[in-house]
């Protein structure tokens, strides 16, 4: 099958080689043109498109793929199928019509929950127990075409976004090939999805990221899972008198269970104030239950385990976390 492949993230990388590898024939990819990044602004070209050079595939790195240069050199390829993953940029009438068999997409969420630009993150943060992986026909409304395949995953108690996008990313290689074979023998079983069980994946903005003690313990675990690795779930400690506030960006945590989180506000102390500072982590109340602390990292400084926090910060039993700088 003579394929286009769109894609710019790493998510899709998987699935690209996973083709090349079983004998599928890429004509062209397609990427983001290359963009600068990091403090020093330097221009580095993506993994999809050092991919895609590596194996002599032809390239092209449209503003818009839907402008009419864009869309003519991938109707001159004679594209079967145009696969787009992670791509970020909306796909057009005049593209999905063009393949024999039209445009397909690899969405990481189990369609229709979550349709949208974050679902993995969000699948987490509302602490979902499963998740997965969907192929669906490309159409005008955003994830919303049939169903040609799909592929259910649970999500660890403690696996962030990042590390659940990446164990999705190699399963998507999987259901991609499988689709695809069935799409040439036209095998493909296809159906709608049901509206009524829609939930929507916003994209994630910095302020997602923050932290509200006033939350269960579970839900403050599901947040800083769900926003690791960006934008990163962060508080503010507020620091004795005279002294600023530190912003921390929680890395890793744990809610702690039985009678520890059962009756860590028995004794008076509210949402967001530390209950224990040392070598096992720093113990924060929350709503109901209590959250431990186990790496960080403080505001313009490397990540820490939270043991070597409290060595460096002195901080104690009795601080307080909040949810702003004042």
């Amino acid at each position: 099958m003579r394929i286009v492949f769109a894609g710019s993230g790493t998510f899709g990388l998987p699935t690209l080689r996973a083709l090349v590898e079983g004998g599928q024939e890429i004509v062209l990819v397609v990427t983001q043109p290359d963009r600068p990044s990091g403090r020093g602004r330097t221009v580095h070209a993506g993994q999809v498109k050092r991919f895609a050079s590596e194996q002599g595939i032809r390239l092209l790195q449209p503003e818009d793929i839907n402008a009419r240069g864009a869309v003519r050199s991938i109707r001159a390829v004679e594209p079967d199928l145009l696969l787009v993953i992670a791509f970020g940029q909306k796909i057009g009438p005049s593209l999905i019509g063009a393949p024999r068999y039209g445009a397909v997409n690899l969405h990481a969420s189990l369609l229709p929950k979550y349709r949208g630009a974050a679902p993995i993150n969000w699948a987490v943060i509302r602490g979902e127990a499963e998740t997965g992986l969907t192929v669906i026909e490309i159409t005008d409304r955003m994830d919303a075409g049939d169903i040609l395949g799909q592929r259910a995953t649970p999500i660890g108690p403690d696996e962030t976004a990042g590390e659940l996008h990446d164990r999705l990313a190699l399963l998507g290689a999987r259901l991609v090939t499988e689709v695809v074979r069935e799409l040439a023998l036209d095998e493909v079983g296809r159906r709608h999805q049901n509206e009524a069980q829609v939930k929507i994946a916003p994209r994630l903005k910095k302020t997602d990221g923050l932290v509200d003690w006033n939350q269960p313990a579970q839900v403050v675990h599901n947040r800083v899972r769900g926003t690791t690795p960006w934008p990163g779930a962060y508080t503010w400690w507020r620091r004795k008198a005279g002294r600023e506030s530190l912003r921390l960006v929680l890395a890793k945590t744990k809610v702690i269970e039985g009678a520890a989180s059962a009756g860590c506000c028995a004794g008076g102390a509210g949402p967001g104030v530390v209950l224990a500072a040392g070598r096992e982590g720093v113990d924060v109340a929350a709503a109901r239950g209590a959250v431990r602390i186990l790496s960080l990292t403080p505001a313009g400084k490397r990540t820490m385990s939270a043991a070597d926090f409290v060595n460096g910060y002195g901080i104690e039993a009795g601080a307080h976390f909040a949810t702003g700088k004042e």
